[in-house]
């Protein structure tokens, strides 16, 4: 099973780049981030006439999120209220569409934008905070139905120092403070676990470059677009990429997309002979 995270900048804008992505591709499910579209007017036909079931949750402009997939979406969950319907700070977060998630022939998986947090100094960034303490919860609720669980999406959040270009500078700074990091790792928990790291644990590889200052021709970057496994799903994993080349072509997101292969379902083991 391929599954993959992208963060698109506008789906529209970017439609002929996903099609071709997926041709070339052709991953099981895709999810998006930053969508940036009204659900009626997603480009819905575009991604069925190419054999892929949809469920999707946005708005004009702004965030947005969607599942692309070959396999039936099961159990379709929107916004946090998803699963914190009775949590009045999840309906009131939910007034932005980050999340979405779905059952993927019994894999749980949860697709995020999380908020950028513009600045130290910006109210954004404790609306940040508020918005991982708000994702901690929905992931303790997600996890008592003892499911598989995979969680993608654009984080903005690199977790270390090898995440980022120019750590030394940028360290400290918006997605990158300690407050970011903590929040994050205690939304995940202990038996969540970063898929691209298991693969690749040298720094030098980035998942987003700023449009501003020459990033992409410089190569400085950030790894801000993660892979989280449950530890069930990562004993399945043979590999976790980012396709960076997506980001060289003309007019591209500012995002790579990452890809995880699972070997899943796990294939059953043959009952040993019996000799008796």
């Amino acid at each position: 099973m391929l599954i993959a995270s992208w963060n698109v900048n506008s789906v529209r804008t970017r439609l002929e780049h996903v099609l071709a992505w997926l041709e070339r591709t052709q991953p099981d499910l895709l999810c998006l981030q930053e969508t940036k579209v009204d659900d009626p007017l997603f480009p819905a036909a575009a991604f069925e006439s190419s054999g892929y079931q949809l469920s999707f949750h946005g708005q004009k402009a702004y965030n947005g999120v969607a599942m692309l997939s070959r396999e039936p979406l099961d159990d379709v969950r929107k916004g946090f209220i998803g699963e914190l319907a009775e949590d009045d700070e999840a309906l009131q977060l939910g007034e932005q569409k980050r999340v979405i998630s779905a059952l993927i022939d019994g894999v749980r998986v949860v697709n995020l934008y999380v908020p950028n947090g513009s600045g130290l100094t910006s109210e954004k960034y404790p609306y940040k905070l508020r918005w991982l303490a708000c994702l901690k919860r929905y992931l303790e609720a997600a996890r008592t139905r003892d499911e598989p669980l995979c969680v993608v999406g654009d984080f903005n959040i690199a977790m270390e120092p090898r995440d980022i270009h120019a750590p030394e500078r940028l360290s400290g700074g918006i997605m990158a403070t300690d407050a970011e990091r903590e929040a994050l790792q205690q939304a995940l928990g202990d038996s969540m676990n970063d898929v691209f790291r298991v693969f690749e644990p040298d720094a030098g590889h980035w998942s987003w470059w700023d449009y501003r200052s020459g990033a992409w021709n410089r190569d400085s970057g950030w790894r801000i677009d993660h892979i989280y496994l449950s530890d069930d799903l990562l004993s399945t994993a043979r590999g976790c990429v980012i396709d960076k080349q997506e980001r060289g072509r003309e007019q591209p997101s500012d995002h790579a997309p990452v890809v995880v292969d699972l070997c899943w379902p796990p294939a059953e083991e043959d009952d040993e002979d019996d000799w008796g």
